[in-house]
């Protein structure tokens, strides 16, 4: 993300927890993980890195600036974590790199350390990958930064991810980037297939639509299969969702109601 890019993101950050949308009505939305120990992550989020709780009916939201994560429990145990699938982390830039390390060592999450980058790769419970950056300027402890994706073809992947949501094109050090509100997706070329998302720790990733209804119709003129259609569902808050894979296997879900959560 660039400097410019996160000065403008953490002031509205300190407001609001989703980005205001770009022109597709597309905003970064959350992260999905379905776990064997769903509590065991919800310590971690919630007591060392001050997630809040929130709810959309029944569905329970932790709330971390930028970004939802939603932990469930898995009816099976997980068939892997996220390295090894398309969506190997997460990650997260933070005020502070070393009050970050020392949190996670007081919690025993093993980390492995790039000190020159002021960065740290973090396996939570069930091999959940998520990555902890020192960012330059940041005004809050922490704040989502991006997803970190897996093809053997990047730049079609990329360019995929850009024509759906409508994201700009970038490039973040040697990685390809796909920028959208909120935070931006990164792609790393693999010499092998990555195994689809669904059933592994992190499930899914999400976007935020204001109004996916038309979002959704639009995508299925245009011959986007879906993983589950358009549906308004009551018993969360009357939470709109929609689910389709991208080309490589990654699940990925359409919400329309987190955004009234955010604030």
């Amino acid at each position: 993300m660039r400097p410019l890019v996160l000065l403008a993101f953490c002031s509205f950050s300190m407001l609001a927890q989703l980005a205001p949308p770009n022109s597709a009505g597309v905003s970064i939305g959350h992260v999905h993980l379905m776990v064997s120990d769903p509590e065991a992550q919800k310590k971690l989020w919630v007591g060392v890195f001050g997630a809040e709780v929130t709810n959309a009916g029944s569905l329970e939201l932790l709330r971390l600036p930028g970004i939802f994560v939603v932990v469930q429990k898995s009816r099976n145990p997980p068939s892997g974590g996220s390295d090894g699938s398309t969506v190997n982390h997460f990650g997260f830039l933070v005020k502070s790199y070393a009050e970050t390390k020392a949190k996670l060592a007081s919690a025993n999450v093993p980390f492995t350390d790039n000190a020159g980058k002021k960065q740290v790769m973090a396996e939570f419970p069930e091999k959940v990958r998520v990555e902890f950056t020192e960012g330059e300027n940041l005004q809050t402890p922490i704040v989502f930064h991006h997803m970190h994706l897996v093809s053997t073809d990047p730049e079609k992947l990329r360019d995929w991810y850009v024509k759906t949501f409508s994201g700009k094109a970038g490039k973040r050090e040697q990685w390809l980037s796909a920028e959208f509100p909120g935070g931006e997706l990164d792609f790393r070329k693999a010499d092998a297939p990555q195994a689809p998302t669904k059933g592994r720790s992190l499930d899914h990733i999400g976007f935020e639509i204001a109004g996916l209804e038309t979002f959704s119709k639009k995508l299925a003129d245009a011959g986007m299969p879906f993983d589950f259609p358009y549906r308004v569902l009551p018993q969360l808050g009357g939470l709109q969702i929609a689910f389709i894979l991208d080309p490589e296997g990654t699940r990925i879900e359409l919400t329309d109601g987190f955004m009234a959560k955010s604030h």
